[in-house]
């Protein structure tokens, strides 16, 4: 459902991400307010919680579309958060840290996140990122619902894009939703060497590069779960899905 709101010069506007429910947890009260604030001017229904208790039984009570998320928080750390609402129901994660920290992003990535940013960030990038992971969302519940011929076979490597469901060897591999979309661009064209920013662009919406680093922490991830022979890295180039020769 859209919100419309009457402009200065009494024309009605329909502001984007209306009645989308962002669940902001950050123990930061300066941090906190300021997402509250650009969020809610972007349209967004927000609420917040200071801890990791408080976070879980909000996210249980208010069912958010969206969880903005910080690892550092009171009573138990982030990751947990989002280990245990990723438990009760599925909802995109963007992580929050204050470290620079490759191991912290592919934990929080291992437990459910979808993305991640480092303090210091731009409200703007912050609320892009918000919109982008929610249109993702969008389009995984649309091709849930339309069915698509067959299941892509590219060796032990099985994608079956009606289920959203990955297999190696028989075997079903959980992938959070990017990394299942990023497996799907890069299995759009097996192996030919796609760039960060392509992969950015077409799996993110994001065309700024230095969100760059955001791919390669997913591509990580990724290798972790399906084998890191599956995916060639080209130095300063990009990456590329290895199939058996024909």
């Amino acid at each position: 459902m859209e919100q419309t709101q009457t402009s200065h010069n009494g024309t009605a506007t329909t502001t984007p991400g209306a009645q989308r429910r962002v669940l902001v947890v950050e123990d930061d009260a300066t941090i906190v307010d300021a997402i509250a604030t650009r969020l809610r001017a972007e349209g967004f229904l927000v609420q917040t919680a200071g801890d990791g208790p408080s976070a879980v039984d909000t996210a249980e009570a208010w069912q958010p579309d969206l969880l903005i998320l910080d690892i550092m928080l009171p009573g138990f750390d982030g990751l947990e958060v989002c280990r245990r609402v990723q438990a009760q129901r599925p909802v995109p994660v963007l992580m929050l840290t204050a470290r620079d920290d490759e191991t912290d992003m592919l934990v929080g990535l291992g437990v459910g996140a979808d993305d991640y940013m480092t303090k210091p960030f731009s409200m703007r990038e912050l609320a892009a990122r918000v919109h982008v992971l929610l249109r993702r969302m969008e389009r995984a519940a649309l091709a849930a619902t339309t069915p698509r011929s067959g299941i892509l076979r590219l060796g032990e490597l099985e994608i079956d894009h009606a289920q959203r469901r990955v297999r190696v060897r028989s075997e079903d591999v959980h992938l959070t939703p990017t990394e299942f979309d990023l497996l799907v661009c890069l299995a759009n064209t097996p192996r030919a060497v796609l760039s960060r920013e392509q992969l950015l662009a077409e799996v993110w919406d994001w065309a700024d590069a230095s969100g760059t680093r955001t791919v390669d922490s997913h591509i990580k991830a990724l290798r972790r779960k399906i084998g890191a022979e599956r995916i060639r890295t080209v130095h300063g180039v990009g990456y590329a899905l290895e199939t058996p020769t024909p």
